[in-house]
């Protein structure tokens, strides 16, 4: 799975604060991700995280608007 900066996913685990939606802050092998409920950021591994992440809500299309104006 290939994550961007951007991308919303869904994690197995709810975090303390009730939410399980994350916002991906800096992908690369350590990953910088942002509670959607907290905001409280995390960084883990890239192997790690993807292990526990259930779905991918949404993709940060910034970068495909960009490219048709």
């Amino acid at each position: 799975m290939e994550l961007k900066a951007g991308d919303i996913i869904r994690l197995k685990k709810i975090h303390p604060c009730g939410s399980n939606e994350w916002q991906v802050i800096n992908p690369g092998i350590d990953v910088l991700i942002r509670c959607l409920g907290c905001r409280r950021q995390v960084l883990m591994e890239r192997s790690l995280l993807l292990r526990r992440i259930r779905t991918l809500v949404s993709k940060d299309n910034l970068a495909e608007d960009s490219k048709e104006i």
